[in-house]
């Protein structure tokens, strides 16, 4: 979620708190409970490849130059303004795919309060959508500002607690011994290299992940950072996969593979939980902290991905109309674009057979958007290392240029095998077969990256 300026000093605890709640998400764990044993391995895999290295890098880009462009402006002074378009359009136009999901799970959510049968409409989920994201949009006119406690009240509230207790009802169901839909054996836990379907849980997983450098900015406000920020990051880390993966597996645990929605996983696996101990009572409420835990999640990222646009419109890529600000600071015609943007990307789940269908599309599509991003924040921060090499940097990449080259080549690797299995669907979930999926797959990426074309034609045409 993007976060506000909390303080000018901060301590491990609050570091660690902006990090984790920066990534983690309870929406998640459907997607990735449907791999069983194997996420395990995924999980640490992914922490290795992805994780820790996207944190540490952010880390030092961020610390060492504080221009409020963040990935625009390392790409920029490491490729030059061109390539720098190229990542920061990336890094919104992928929340175009990324928003979707998560108002289909906030449909999801109000289905259950209503009729849970309304989770599989297709009408029913488009028309939630549309409501909620352009009710939100014009709720974000006033500025960020003036919902930000609300978000963080419905963080603690929608997403702490409710994973906390999902964490907890697992345990508690494998200690008294009831049924298991898992059955761990090395077999199980551990992928097919040779088998490309078992490496997809790769892109569920690494969805869970993204979003470390929107809380790696604070670095330079951390005291004593070069000490701080590593053993926050590895606290960060390890609650991050604690809560992932066992917020998975305990979904996993009560849920057939076959039985998992994409959208409502989360209301079934509680569901499931609450009426083995009798208290399904519970259920009314527990979809009203989700339900509230989303929309806050929503308000705090809608302002962020346009706002970051505004440095490719001060060096003319992009139109100034759309750009400009309201009294309250907020690009509301960014917002506008945004919001019909997210409604004709909705329409995906009416060209998917199901909607556990257009719930992967979407979410591999967003990845692998946000990953070409990652993989350009990579090499310019192994770029820069050697373009600026006595520039201050508050916090640096232990073990200096080996350092960076084993950090960087760590993420470029995660990111270049998240971007391969992308392509290709899992074989629980119906896309309407391979080549359906593979060709709807590869034109939206063409459709959401070529526009970058149009500003590099607006820009020379407004240089004449």
């Amino acid at each position: 979620m993007h976060l506000s300026q909390a303080t000018r000093t901060l301590g491990l605890f609050l570091l660690v708190m902006l990090i984790t709640g920066s990534i983690d998400s309870i929406r998640n764990l459907p997607a990735t409970a449907l791999f069983g044993p194997s996420l395990v391995f995924f999980f640490i895999f992914s922490a290795i490849v992805f994780l820790i290295p996207a944190g540490l890098v952010s880390a030092e880009l961020s610390s060492t130059w504080t221009e409020q462009g963040g990935i625009y402006d390392w790409v920029r002074m490491a490729f030059g303004d061109k390539i720098a378009v190229v990542a920061i359009w990336l890094q919104w136009i992928n929340t175009m795919a990324w928003y979707p999901t998560i108002l289909s799970t906030i449909a999801g959510f109000l289905a259950y309060l209503i009729d849970p049968a309304l989770a599989d409409n297709k009408a029913y989920l488009v028309t939630v959508i549309l409501i909620v994201f352009w009710g939100l949009t014009l709720l974000n006119f006033r500025g960020i500002r003036s919902s930000a406690r609300f978000a963080s009240i419905c963080g603690v509230l929608g997403m702490i607690l409710p994973m906390v207790l999902i964490i907890f009802l697992g345990f508690l169901w494998t200690a008294q011994g009831h049924h298991s839909e898992l059955h761990f054996t090395l077999e199980s836990m551990l992928p097919s290299f040779g088998h490309t379907n078992s490496w997809i849980s790769l892109t569920a997983i690494m969805t869970s992940f993204l979003g470390m450098e929107l809380a790696t900015v604070y670095v330079r406000n951390v005291v004593n950072p070069q000490r701080t920020f590593p053993r926050a990051l590895l606290i960060s880390v390890c609650l991050i996969l604690f809560t992932m993966m066992f917020g998975s597996l305990a979904i996993a645990t009560v849920l057939p593979t076959s039985n998992i929605h994409l959208v409502a996983g989360v209301i079934e696996a509680f569901e499931a939980f609450f009426s083995e101990y009798h208290i399904l009572w519970c259920m009314p409420i527990l979809a009203v902290l989700l339900l509230v835990g989303s929309v806050g999640q929503m308000v705090n990222w809608m302002i962020s991905p346009a706002q970051g646009l505004l440095r490719a419109a001060q060096h003319g890529y992009f139109p100034r109309f759309f750009a400009q600000e309201n009294k309250h600071a907020v690009p509301a015609r960014m917002l506008i674009l945004q919001a019909v943007l997210v409604s004709l990307m909705c329409f995906a789940f009416l060209f998917m057979p199901s909607v556990n269908g257009s719930y992967w599309l979407l979410t591999a599509l967003s990845t692998q958007l946000y990953m070409i991003m990652y993989l350009f924040m990579f090499l310019a921060a192994l770029r820069l290392r050697y373009k600026f090499p006595f520039q201050p940097r508050a916090f640096k990449i232990p073990g200096g240029n080996i350092g960076m080259w084993i950090v960087a080549m760590l993420g470029v690797v995660g990111t270049i095998i998240t971007l391969i299995v992308g392509f290709f669907p899992p074989d629980t979930i119906d896309v309407g077969g391979s080549v359906h999926y593979e060709v709807v797959f590869s034109l939206g990426i063409v459709m959401m990256i070529a526009p970058v074309f149009l500003l590099y034609l607006y820009k020379k045409f407004i240089s004449q």
